[in-house]
């Protein structure tokens, strides 16, 4: 038989009970701005039945209040978590497809390489007029040193930007350790509270907001399980597993967390040829393996920075091994046939079946027509002579495939360009003589990037003569010292310097019409036609330089934006769907207000009336 004052205990229990939901509405309601909170309800049950021995046989005990939990769907967190990543990805890459498309842009307060390039040609049509005037000469000279540091400051924009992601990406490899750390941290904390009875719904939170913004950065996907007593697997002991995994890889390990790190590029370890010292490669600091950093998925912050820095779209030299030895690795059959067109660092790496081998220099073989037959790489380190035969018939690559225009891709379209232009350039001017009859050198010159009073006049490989028939051209042997058009680059490309100082060094005509005292401008009328009519670029004339690179990074930059634009619409659609479930609706939390609030009245109530029978029972009923 239940005990006479019951009535009373049930009413307290819903009073209780009324008081927690209050309290709960409450705190949800302070917190409907906290970023990352979740909306947090009471979990009640009823009591369990007290046997009576009536006719009823049981009775009600009243309300329990068993648990304040939060509502969250892990579902939508993870569709979140993987948008977060794909959003991340094209709204960084964006970013800095916009600045490079602002470097090449054209407009009134930025004179760009359409119009210099223009107004050099018009100081030669000019000068074809006037071929012995040294105003002329100087006009021409100065439109084409303007041409050269147009290259020079934009080879030193793109460096200076690649500069800037290499920053970048340490700072997000300490992102990235930070957060981890916290993590491990929370997660411990809340298996504490949690094997004790409680729920951590705050400390939860925490830890979803830092996942927030490691999806931003990276890949990543959680997976939380629960531990079990190993004497009795039916028993939940309210500890989880929580573990972490960015970009596949495990981050986080429950209460153990992994760090990454950063390493500096060795010279000799470089990709590309234009790359700035001193390059990034993130590894695990534990056992220095490398971070897979560019995953075949979204990827996140880390993802586009790495591609932008490195991206060469996959025009890296690939070939095959033809010979090796204990210091030499000689490959054919390789993709690069044009020497205008080698990217490849002087000091690098090449790679087969991810085992590297550092070089640091190359020679090169070419045909009678000029074209690269093979490629031999001096190793530093020696191999053995097994090893070296091993080799034969493997496939190498130089440096690292990149798939995309970045920086390093934007850097060898200029060069190409370049070397194209002043080859032909200078073998048309060294087909003539100066005002002062001496025999004219190079025009364009690369000059040396540590000291600049050296400059390099460049070789053409052709111009060895075959013995036996002196019209003809043999092959020759180079190595990356030699100085042919592979040294010169946007970074290095100058004017000879004694042309600069004295206009006269120009040549305007051959030797024979020097002779005849006629004041010719035949290779004037050559050199016009590098303007447009000339093969020099991507199968067009020079003048579709700048069509061409424009068109590329439009493209990539429109292409970003349209697809930041579809996942950040997407990120409000799981958002939406998000908060429907976690966040906190300010009218929802009024309605539960006046809900707990009459509740708690109606419990009152009874306590009072309870009081009044309990009243009458004892002071009015007595024998």
């Amino acid at each position: 038989m239940s005990s006479t004052f019951f009535g009373l205990t049930i009413a307290a229990s819903g009073l209780n009970t009324s008081q927690a939901q209050i309290n709960t509405t409450a705190n949800n309601i302070s917190n409907v701005n906290t970023n990352g909170y979740s909306r947090q309800v009471v979990n009640t049950v009823a009591s369990s039945a007290l046997r009576v021995y009536q006719s009823y046989g049981t009775t009600g005990t009243g309300v329990e209040a068993k648990s304040v939990t939060q509502h969250r769907d892990l579902y939508y967190d993870e569709k979140y978590w993987n948008n977060q990543a794909a959003l991340g990805y094209y709204e960084k890459k964006q970013y800095y497809m916009n600045q490079i498309e602002d470097y090449y842009n054209e407009n009134s307060s930025n004179t760009g390489f359409t119009t210099i390039y223009t107004k050099m040609f018009n100081a030669m049509s000019t000068m074809q007029g006037s071929p012995g005037d040294d105003t002329v000469r100087k006009q021409f000279i100065s439109n084409a040193k303007q041409l050269t540091e147009y290259f020079n400051q934009l080879s030193t924009k793109l460096k200076d930007l690649q500069n800037s992601i290499n920053d970048e990406i340490k700072t997000a490899v300490d992102d990235i350790n930070a957060i981890s750390e916290k993590v491990a941290v929370l997660t411990k904390q809340i298996n504490v509270i949690e094997q004790g009875g409680g729920h951590a719904n705050e400390l939860r939170d925490q830890r979803a907001l830092l996942i927030d913004e490691l999806g931003e950065i990276c890949d990543v996907s959680v997976k939380e399980t629960e531990v079990r007593n190993s004497n009795d697997p039916d028993m939940n002991t309210g500890a989880t597993y929580y573990m972490v995994y960015i970009n596949g890889q495990q981050l986080v390990d429950t209460y153990e967390y992994n760090t990454l790190a950063v390493v500096s590029r060795a010279t000799e370890q470089m990709y590309n040829q234009s790359d700035i010292d001193g390059l990034y490669d993130i590894v695990w600091a534990k056992d220095g393996d490398k971070f897979n950093a560019v995953p075949s998925s979204s990827g996140g912050h880390l993802k586009s920075m790495f591609e932008v820095r490195d991206g060469n779209n996959n025009e890296n030299m690939h070939g095959t091994v033809s010979d090796a030895d204990e210091k030499h690795i000689t490959i054919k059959d390789i993709s690069i046939k044009d020497l205008n067109e080698f990217n490849m660092p002087s000091k690098g790496q090449i790679t087969t079946n991810n085992i590297h081998y550092t070089y640091d220099g190359f020679s090169f073989n070419t045909n009678a027509k000029g074209e690269v037959e093979s490629v031999t790489f001096n190793l530093i380190n020696p191999i053995g002579k097994d090893a070296a035969k091993a080799l034969v018939d493997k496939t190498f690559q130089v440096g690292d495939d990149v798939d995309y225009m970045g920086i390093p891709y934007y850097q060898n379209q200029m060069n190409l360009f370049l070397r194209n232009f002043c080859e032909k350039f200078n073998k048309i001017e060294e087909s003539g003589v100066d005002l002062n009859g001496d025999d004219m050198g190079a025009f364009f010159i690369a000059k040396d990037l540590v000291d600049s009073h050296i400059e390099y006049q460049m070789v053409d490989p052709l111009t060895v003569e075959d013995p036996a028939d002196p019209d003809s051209k043999i092959g020759v042997t180079l190595n990356s010292d030699s100085k042919t058009y592979y040294l010169l680059t946007a970074d290095t490309v100058s004017i000879a310097k004694k042309t600069d100082k004295d206009a006269r060094i120009f040549a305007t005509t051959t030797k024979e019409n020097y002779s005849s005292g006629v004041d010719a401008a035949d290779l004037i009328v050559e050199l016009q036609k590098l303007q447009r009519k000339e093969t020099l670029f991507r199968g067009g004339g020079g003048d579709a330089f700048l069509q061409c690179i424009y068109a590329d990074v439009t493209i990539d930059a429109q292409e970003c934006k349209i697809f930041s634009e579809n996942f950040t619409n997407i990120q409000k659609s799981i958002s939406e769907q998000r908060m429907s479930v976690a966040g906190v609706d300010e009218d929802e939390e009024a309605l539960d207000l006046i809900k707990f609030q009459n509740a708690y009245n109606l419990a009152s109530k009874c306590i009072s009336v309870f009081s009044e029978i309990y009243d009458r029972l004892i002071l009015n009923t007595g024998v």
